[in-house]
């Protein structure tokens, strides 16, 4: 996804500190208000410990971390600022986690001036002394306890002896290195020195005696002294020997140098690093006896200790000491080891520090300041031999005011330069590398505003008390300008990029920048927006997609914002008196905003403060009466503080939402059938936090505190993709075989096409199942094969091939592919066992299902019509889901970073119940249904069906409610005739309920039941009792009993009225009205319809719904006209109250084929097909289109655009006869694309129609009958047309319905 590539943390001011880990030693230094961990063999970032994490009120103070210490065998990290101290520990568990340790706060405002950690033991030196604690657990918590305090002089340095016994300070006061008892805080030596002491070093080594102390120090002219104790005084130190510059030097280099002293550096090798070094090396030389080897075993076997100076020319020198470890310590010797060339350094570092090597026979040599790490290989080294030095890694020479706080980040349009604004100053940055690395131009002083222009080439600065903007060239070019409150750069025909500038009243302020011969600042322009009223906020658009290359092409260039969230978005136009054009609108209805950006694709997100946190929106440019704009919203607790585009090379959008400590991308996801996932998703996450900025070629900055991080595409892991990749993936163009493409293709006829697709991806999948180390390669299927029509399967079987006229035929080759059952068998064995790559569990199953079912459509082309088809396919897709979510666990997963959350859904869609209601194979339907159920279905399976709704036969619907009654009463052990009562009191069977009670003898209820049921219901004095029991029943809140009873009263109203308000199940109550009344005209469902499905439907924004129920009430104009008209005018030109109206859904390409279907089935549908205007029903078709593309469909949005027809509705009086229906020949009839097929043989009248008295004719010829065709729709007036189009269709009905007069030569035309 991103990998951080590389980090700018700062240069170490001073001392380093080491952390040495089984397999890796870590670096720590102190940086502004945080501790930087670094590895110390590359120089990468581990870890950031920001002292705001335990401190938050620290955070803004503009103080640094003045002391570090590090506990190694606790692996704590303790820092202090001003009077406190915190404390990070390294996890047990997980060693790459740091945590929050401990915490601990000096009384009196007394500041900490040195600090050290050893053992669980914390010596804290402070203005007024020295401090012991110890660490004690305390109600379950690590604390601080003071051991003891001494008034001493203010110490700079404290440190541990290895034994404990002894502290050791020193002091900017004084040049004296006092030892104290770590037990007593007692002061046992003072050691005087002639000049200030910069460093102290505890020496320990396995050969001396454990309680022997020994001490280095070393002063400021680079002195190292050792102190050891003496026999008749063992726990005092003496001097024994100094190695000063000049006694390290052999005599032709201190020569060279002359009288004059020179700086240099000094550093000892901790001697139990370098023995494991050195005996690994010997290990793997031991036949080796060449004199670098032979001195390696000197060192080893005499136990010499190790110091390597640096001098200024570069060159490094080894000196040695030996006999440290002997008493007495008079017998030392001290000698001086060959010494490396000048340059060896590229400048005299102020430390060294050598620390073990992840390879044993190596060392790493850390230099700081400059930060640099080399690798040692010690036979070379020591040798004096600069091959010996490897340069690994180098961070940047430390300049001023790196510290200091990084305010905002600014970048070039193209985003190949930046700006990092701090609170004194700022650098510019030129993005080099592809994107990989950063290298620092220039630095500027003070200012209110900065841009960056030409890649980070030029820069100019805005000062508000001069009101002059300032371009940093050769020679510099000023221009005084208004009050300007923003300025940002934008890209320009010219030959730099311009500069736009917000001013104080709103205006805007246009900048050019002309070579004359030297860049120079020329105001171009300086106008206001063409606005009614001042705009709340006035945003650039960001350009960083189409900055890439110049174009002739005209961008947007500004976003603004009103006060009642309306976005209009802007272009520079010559010659106008604005100077501004509005290319577009977008109606939000936000208010009190706190962030709003806009990226290249038009894609605006805003922030609105709300009282229970803040809400984020992202908005889509295009915004019709079928879409709002709005594709994602999303509420969040925490406040978001920055907002930021880019632009993938496909202009796809990300967006980076920073918070206070982490930052989210966001990318869009693509529109699906199988999931409900929300229209862009969290897609990549780091906890870090403050600012962050898109560079080119997808890098990603982050600037916090005062450091930056920069993230990059680099997959440095296999199972990773680049995030360009990724977000392509996810919402670009899908693959011919994914599941979401193949569905579509079922739904919208191109069965062909879905069959040559599984062919074709048979043979991938074959040739990677036989080679699994061969890569899975798909081939993209021409676009041209999704606009070509589709031919229906004849009934025939395929003819067989031929060689000679009388030859017997001849089967296809078996390399040939043909789609069989024997092919699709074993395309779904590979599958299971190897999963195409990149989809998510849900797809892959459903690949598996859409491939089983075309098959099926193969096998019984003649027994479904195409809207069964839908609903089939849909059907099998809503159980495999819920199956998922229960699936066993070896059930293959997906790679994705992200992956796609699932949830158990109840029902199907409407959507999917209306092609069921809609098709003319309703009992194959019914059967398929109750098999999948495993033929036992009860009314939890009917109802997410959708049975009741789209079952049309009443003869069915009685025959399937009783087989639910039956299946409900069979489906417990006790087999209890109270779950089946309501059904089969429905269908008028009391007696059949009454037999069930006499097989309940365990029923408590079964003896009044008995009695009770034994009476006549048709009487009113027991319908009367059965009322009064249904209401007992209610009280007791047993309600679907109670609305059995309510059925048993003859009370249909009553039980209804439970299963709405009681049970929440409108589907039971329309199954109850359908069955009870007979048919789809009664008043109780003509009630549920209105006054319950109605306003669901509406308030739910379900089209689907809502043309269901019109088409039930007979209302079929509004259900054709609720499919492309806003739902407000809908409901206006009802006669029931709507109360809410929920946001328009037209997210499913699936209304444009319901549309098609029923726009000119009937002669209502036609009259609500006139009341939509060319205009609306263009709109409608470019919105579905758009649906297309983001479900990753493009293809199939390119065909439906070029092959939709707006022909107004037609009839023909007489078809010529066709074959028997196929899937195939269905679907085509059903879709207005090709002109062939779109004229209807017969439309439904479903309508009066004012007529004269029929004259008796001759029966027409077997012809069609013409239908005057309407001239070209005017957008201006288009009802108008359409409204004279509806009146030659009903003259053409009532041709239709005129009786002709029989005649014998008609009759014999069709024999």
């Amino acid at each position: 996804m991103l990998d951080l590539l590389k980090t700018f943390t700062g240069c170490p001011a001073g001392t380093l500190y080491k952390l040495v880990l089984p397999h890796v030693t870590l670096i720590l230094y102190p940086s502004a208000d945080s501790v930087v961990i670094l590895h110390a063999s590359t120089l990468t970032l581990v870890r950031v410990l920001a002292f705001g994490e335990i401190y938050p009120g620290t955070q803004h103070l503009k103080q640094s971390i003045s002391c570090v210490a590090v506990d190694s065998a606790m692996k704590v990290i303790v820092a202090s600022m001003n009077t406190h101290i915190a404390a990070w520990s390294l996890s047990g568990i997980q060693n790459d986690i740091w945590r929050v340790h401990s915490s601990l706060s000096l009384p009196h405002g007394d500041t900490v001036t040195a600090l050290d950690s050893r053992s669980g033991l914390l010596s804290v030196g402070s203005q007024n002394g020295l401090y012991v604690y110890t660490l004690i657990l305390e109600n379950d918590l690590l604390t601080w306890s003071k051991k003891w305090e001494a008034r001493v002089t203010t110490p700079s340095l404290v440190k541990f002896a290895p034994t404990l016994a002894f502290i050791a300070t020193t002091s900017h006061h004084d040049t004296l290195v006092r030892l104290y008892s770590t037990t007593s805080g007692h002061l046992v030596q003072a050691i005087p020195h002639p000049r200030p002491v910069t460093d102290l070093i505890w020496r320990f080594s396995q050969a001396s005696r454990s309680d022997d102390p020994a001490l280095y120090t070393i002063t400021s002219d680079s002195t190292l002294r050792i102190f050891l104790p003496v026999v008749d005084a063992p726990r005092r130190l003496q001097l024994h020997a100094s190695l000063d510059l000049f006694s390290s030097l052999p005599f032709l280099v201190a020569a060279r140098f002359g009288s004059h002293p020179s700086r240099s550096t000094v550093a000892w090798l901790d001697k139990e690093v370098v023995r494991h070094t050195i005996k690994a090396i010997l290990a793997s030389t031991a036949e080796d006896t060449s004199p670098q080897v032979e001195r390696l075993r000197e060192i080893d076997e005499e136990g010499w200790d190790i110091f390597v100076r640096a001098l200024e020319d570069g060159s490094l020198i080894v000196s040695a000491i030996a006999n440290i470890d002997r008493r007495p310590p008079t017998l030392i010797r001290q000698f001086t080891l060959p010494h490396t060339s000048p340059d060896t350094l590229s400048q005299l570092p102020s430390h060294l520090y050598f620390f073990p090597h992840p390879d044993v026979t190596r060392l790493i040599l850390v230099t700081s300041p400059p930060l640099a790490t080399f690798e040692v290989s010690p036979l070379a080294f020591f040798d004096g031999q600069s091959s010996g030095l490897h340069l690994i890694a180098k961070g940047l020479d430390r300049v001023p005011q790196e510290e200091s706080e990084i305010r905002r980040l600014v970048r070039t349009p193209a985003g190949r330069g930046l700006a990092v604004a701090r609170a004194d100053g700022g650098e510019v940055w030129r993005v080099v590398g592809g994107g990989s690395q950063l290298a620092r131009e220039r630095r500027w002083s003070n200012a209110e505003h900065v841009v960056v222009l030409d890649g980070g080439k030029l820069l100019a600065t805005y000062s508000s008390e001069t009101s002059v903007l300032t371009l940093h060239s050769e020679p510099i070019s000023t221009l005084t300008v208004p009050s300007i409150t923003e300025l940002f750069s934008a890209p320009s025909k010219t030959a730099h990029e311009c500069i736009v500038g917000l001013t104080s009243d709103s205006s805007i302020i246009h900048i050019h920048i002309d070579n004359i011969p030297n860049p120079t600042l020329r105001l171009h322009s300086h106008n206001n927006l063409p606005l009614t009223q001042l705009p709340k906020l006035i945003l650039p658009v960001d350009p960083m997609a189409w900055s890439r290359e110049r174009s002739l092409e005209e961008h947007d260039t500004l976003l603004s914002i009103s006060e009642d969230g309306e976005l209009s978005f802007w272009i520079p136009e010559e010659g106008t008196s604005s100077g501004w054009r509005c290319t577009g609108k977008v109606k939000t209805g936000r208010k009190n905003f706190a962030l709003a950006s806009c990226s290249s694709a038009k894609k605006s997100v805003l922030v609105v403060r709300l009282p229970d946190g803040e809400e984020l929106t992202i908005w889509d440019s295009k915004e019709s009466e079928f879409a709002s704009g709005l594709e994602h919203r999303r509420i969040t607790s925490e406040p978001m503080n920055d907002l930021d585009w880019t632009s993938t090379p496909d202009n796809q959008s990300i967006l980076a939402v920073g918070f206070t400590h982490h930052v989210e991308l966001l990318c869009p996801q693509r529109k699906t059938y199988f999931d409900d996932d929300p229209g862009w998703a969290i897609c990549w996450k780091v906890d870090i936090r403050k600012d962050s900025i898109w560079l080119a070629n997808g890098s990603f900055l982050i600037g916090a505190g005062h450091q930056l991080f920069l993230f990059g595409q680099t997959a440095q892991q296999k199972d990773q993709e680049p995030l360009f990749q990724y977000v392509a993936r996810h919402n670009g163009p899908l693959e011919d075989y994914h599941p979401q493409m193949l569905l579509q293709c079922l739904l919208w006829g191109k069965v062909e096409l879905v069959k040559q697709i599984i062919v074709a991806l048979s043979w991938v999948v074959k040739a990677v199942y036989e080679n699994p180390t061969r890569e899975f390669h798909w081939t993209a299927f021409p676009v041209e094969d999704y606009m070509r029509s589709q031919h229906t399967i004849s009934d025939r079987k395929p003819s067989k091939r031929y060689n000679l006229l009388f030859s017997a035929p001849q089967d296809k080759s078996p390399d040939e592919p043909v789609f069989s059952r024997h092919m699709v068998e074993t395309l779904i064995e590979q599958l299971e066992a190897r999963p195409v790559p990149h989809l998510t569990p849900n797809e892959h199953a459903h690949l598996l299902v859409l491939i089983q079912t075309t098959l099926e459509i193969e096998e019984q082309r003649r027994a479904l019509d195409a809207n069964g088809l839908r609903y089939v396919i849909s059907m099998r897709s809503f159980y495999i889901l819920n199956r998922r979510i229960t699936s066993d666990p070896s059930s293959p997963r997906s790679n994705g970073a992200i992956p796609r959350s699932t949830g158990w859904r109840e029902r199907l869609r409407y959507r999917d119940m209306i092609w069921a209601f809609h098709s003319e194979s309703q009992e194959l339907l019914l059967s398929t249904s109750t098999a999948a159920c495993n033929g036992r279905m009860l009314w939890y399976d009917a109802r997410a069906l959708g049975i009741f709704i789209w079952l049309n036969s009443t003869e069915s619907l009685r025959a399937h409610m009783e087989l639910i009654a039956r299946n409900e009463y069979m489906a417990g052990d006790n087999r209890d005739p109270t779950a089946c009562s309501l059904f089969y009191f429905a269908l008028g069977k009391v007696k059949l309920v009454h037999g069930l009670w006499k097989q309940a003898a365990w029923h408590k209820e079964q003896a009044i039941m008995l009695k009770f049921l034994a009476h006549d219901f048709t009487q009113p004095q027991w319908k009367t009792a059965a009322l009064k029991n249904a209401y007992a029943l209610l009280s007791k809140q047993r309600f679907e009993y109670a609305a059995a009873f309510f059925l048993l009263g003859g009370s249909l109203k009553d039980a209804v009225n439970v299963c709405l308000k009681k049970l929440s199940d409108f589907q039971l109550a329309i199954a109850l009205a359908r069955v009870v009344e007979g048919g789809s005209d009664g008043p109780v469902l003509r009630d549920i319809l209105l006054n319950t499905v109605l306003p669901t439907a509406f308030r739910e924004g379900n089209r689907w719904l809502g043309s269901w129920a019109f088409w039930i009430l007979k209302q079929r104009d509004f259900a054709v006209r609720i499919l492309v008209t806003p739902l407000r005018d809908i409901a206006d030109a009802l006669d029931i109250q709507v109360a809410e109206i929920g946001e328009p859904h037209y997210d499913d390409p699936s209304l444009a084929l319901l549309f098609s279907q029923l726009r000119s089935k009937t002669l209502q549908t036609a009259k609500g097909t006139s009341e939509i205007s060319g205009r609306s029903e263009f709109n409608f078709v470019l919105q579905i289109a758009r649906v297309f593309c983001r479900m990753g469909c493009h293809a199939l949005a390119l065909d439906l655009m070029r092959s939709w027809s707006f022909e107004r509705p037609s009839i023909s009086v007489i078809a010529p006869l066709e074959p028997p229906p196929s899937p195939y020949t269905a679907l085509r009839r059903s879709l207005a694309l090709d002109p062939r097929l779109r004229r209807r043989s017969s439309i439904i009248i479903d309508m009066d129609i004012a007529s004269t008295a029929p004259t008796r004719k001759v029966s027409p010829d077997r012809s069609l009958v013409k239908v005057p065709t309407g001239e070209p729709i005017k957008e201006e007036s288009d009802l108008l047309a359409r409204k004279a189009g509806l009146g030659s269709l009903l003259k053409s009905a009532k041709q239709d319905v005129q009786v002709p007069e029989f005649s014998m030569d008609s009759f014999n035309s069709f024999m």
